[in-house]
């Protein structure tokens, strides 16, 4: 979502802007990863390493784990319970690659 699309924004609360796989996406301050990049129209982020399916928010509570993403660096944090901040660097997940959190 671009900030000229954020008319609820209070005044002097600007956009955070954060890195996913190198495209800039926008957050309201106080939204969660999950919530901007679903808002950016970002449904999936990763996928499962049997079969490749895609995967994103689903539960947004944390429960699921479906929202696993590398957020600066840390791998396997749950988009819907991280606070976006301004800088952030997010990168999607591969098939095929480390075992996700609930899984060790």
């Amino acid at each position: 979502m671009s900030p000229e699309m954020s008319p609820e924004l209070p005044p002097g609360n600007p956009p955070c802007r954060l890195s996913f796989d190198g495209r800039t996406i926008h957050a309201r301050p106080g939204q969660s990863v999950g919530a901007a990049l679903v808002a950016a129209g970002v449904v999936a982020w990763r996928t499962t390493r049997g079969e490749g399916r895609p995967r994103g928010l689903f539960c947004g509570i944390g429960v699921c784990y479906d929202c696993l993403i590398t957020v600066d660096g840390h791998p396997d944090q749950r988009a819907c319970l991280v606070p976006a901040a301004d800088g952030m660097r997010l990168e999607s997940g591969h098939a095929g690659g480390d075992a996700d959190a609930r899984e060790r």
